[in-house]
């Protein structure tokens, strides 16, 4: 069945694959990649999960799985940065935009962000590891001393200490920064479009709360999270904490593209329009009072 737009008209499934290539459109293919992959693995985690953490999974696919989660944690994140970097750029400084702002140079900072969450992510290739348990049970856990020597205070205490470190470069790298810098550049972006008189309506301002609220939401409860582990005190805080972790970030992975692309519409236009075009009003370079 052919795909109705607004005015409904039959669009040609075609379309799909014309869109122009522009520094919207591959920051957002690679933002919604990096929130795609992870929804891959979500059926394993969930499995380990139900059978009360036993990983039944292997070695391999403990380490695969768990270190392409830290990847696409890292990518997400910075790709949400660069995307307010870009409408930072685009509204304070239009004329290097437009000699420097290209596809080219897009490509340029997708792949730096793709490697730089890779590096990032490849620790933990290392440290994570299968490890059968007093009951029996085998779990897949971060082992970050790499050493077979599970009761070692030596090896606690230098496991203990990487942690820590671990924990502190993915929250100020994973979190902290990124989320100064989306704050940053979204009130300097705000401000001076109210300066210059762009808004028009509040979808502007829908789209950058939306950018801050849900990325404050979905990442904050991560870390709590990983900092109550530190602590290694099994409360019921714990436990709530780890709940609230899984349901924000399976949010942000399955619904964060479709709220990105659904805040800046009207809500009773939406259905009347074909994916194809909603795509392409999202990713307009237009940076105008309707998009943002």
């Amino acid at each position: 069945m052919d795909l109705i737009n607004s005015t409904n008209h039959p669009i040609n499934t075609s379309t799909l694959f014309k869109m122009k290539k522009t520094v919207n459109t591959l920051l957002f293919f690679h933002l919604i990649l990096s929130y795609f992959i992870p929804t891959l693995i979500l059926p394993f985690l969930a499995t380990s999960l139900l059978q009360d953490n036993h990983w039944n999974f292997g070695t391999a696919l403990c380490k695969v799985f768990n270190s392409t989660l830290s990847v696409t944690m890292f990518a997400s994140v910075f790709f949400l940065s660069a995307i307010s970097l870009d409408r930072y750029l685009l509204t304070l400084h239009p004329a290097w935009s437009q000699q420097h702002r290209t596809p080219r140079w897009a490509s340029s900072i997708v792949l730096g962000i793709w490697i730089s969450a890779t590096a990032l992510g490849i620790p933990y290739l290392v440290f994570r590891e299968t490890h059968h348990n007093r009951k029996g049970i085998v779990t897949c856990r971060n082992n970050y001393a790499v050493s077979s020597n599970w009761n070692s205070r030596e090896i606690q205490t230098l496991r203990q200490q990487i942690h820590v470190a671990c924990f502190i470069s993915r929250f100020l790298l994973g979190f902290f920064l990124p989320l100064f810098i989306i704050i940053f550049c979204y009130r300097r972006v705000a401000s001076k479009m109210k300066e210059r008189g762009l808004f028009k309506s509040r979808k502007p301002f829908k789209v950058m709360t939306t950018a801050i609220v849900s990325f404050f939401v979905c990442w904050m409860p991560y870390h709590v999270y990983q900092g109550l582990l530190l602590t290694k005190n099994q409360s019921q805080l714990l436990e709530l904490s780890l709940i609230i972790t899984v349901v924000t970030t399976s949010f942000n992975n399955i619904f964060s593209p479709i709220l990105y692309l659904f805040t800046g519409e009207n809500f009773k236009k939406v259905f009347k329009k074909s994916i194809i075009t909603l795509f392409k009003s999202t990713f307009s370079d237009e940076f105008s009072a309707e998009r943002t």
